[in-house]
């Protein structure tokens, strides 16, 4: 299935509908910055806002959301519950805190933002309770290795929906997207964009000029053929168009074996692979 339209959606293995292309907001300010970009992505048709706890920007994505004027049904809306607030009791503490921030009566998706070592599991219960009392529609996971999805296969008869992860091509995951692939578990990509740092290589700029498209919409396209739930981030106007005008071209099996062959291990965030525990 190609993805080939704002509109199309990923179906969870749960049964939930999500937009493959989402708005990112890490590092996104509190203010009047988040209101006015949330509120322009959502005018400009995305559907799907991913923010966190830790981000300290819940209450101004929920100012845009009321804004808006959309009905909650037509906003797919993504937290994460941070390091400091795991643990069985305090999880369900902090979601209902963020439903508090974001005016919300219960997230589309919440996601454990770190695989933190001894609480990880009492936490992933807890999601799994919220789910239950319809605090939340689904439930997943971000910075999951394969040896923390492992341990929570183990302990637990719920998988989680979603895995979100740095992926771009010079951090191209393979194994991770296959093992989440075969066990029914959507990977969403952040940072797909590299936070700008490669949209100057060489391989990138001469498929994007051939089809007449920027070095950003190739990453992004290239994520969305892997069939990768996208998170790009901006606070610009110009690029929120830019990073949804997705749907006009086509990358060729060449493009895709060139772009494939970025990989270097390539990372701009955390690398959860050196957790111990």
């Amino acid at each position: 299935m190609k993805i080939q339209s704002l509109q199309d959606v990923c179906v969870l293995n749960d049964g939930t509908k999500i937009p493959w292309v989402g708005l990112g907001t890490y590092k996104s300010p509190s203010g009047k910055v988040t209101v006015d970009t949330v509120l322009k992505a959502l005018e400009l048709g995305y559907r799907h806002i991913d923010t966190a706890a830790i981000y300290g920007n819940e209450v101004d994505v929920g100012k845009a959301i009321k804004l808006s004027g959309l009905k909650r049904k037509e906003i797919f809306v993504t937290t994460k519950l941070w390091n400091d607030d795991q643990g069985f009791e305090s999880v369900k503490v902090a979601c209902h805190k963020s439903l508090q921030n974001l005016g919300l009566d219960y997230l589309d998706l919440y996601l454990i933002h770190w695989p933190q070592p001894k609480t990880r599991l009492d936490s992933w219960f807890a999601l799994v309770e919220l789910k239950k009392e319809k605090w939340v529609r689904s439930i997943g996971v971000s910075n999951y290795t394969e040896r923390h999805l492992l341990e929570l296969f183990e302990k637990s008869e719920e998988k989680p929906s979603v895995n979100q992860v740095e992926f771009s091509p010079f951090l191209y995951q393979k194994e991770l997207l296959g093992f989440c692939e075969k066990h029914s578990i959507s990977l969403q990509a952040y940072s797909p964009l590299t936070k700008g740092e490669k949209l100057n290589h060489p391989s990138l700029k001469k498929i994007a000029q051939s089809h007449k498209k920027t070095p950003a919409q190739v990453l992004l396209r290239w994520a969305l053929d892997l069939k990768m739930i996208i998170l790009p981030k901006t606070n610009h106007i110009d690029r929120l168009r830019e990073n949804i005008e997705l749907f006009d071209f086509e990358l060729s099996l060449e493009d895709h074996k060139e772009i494939a062959s970025l990989h270097v291990g390539y990372r701009t965030s955390w690398d959860p692979t050196t957790l111990i525990g």
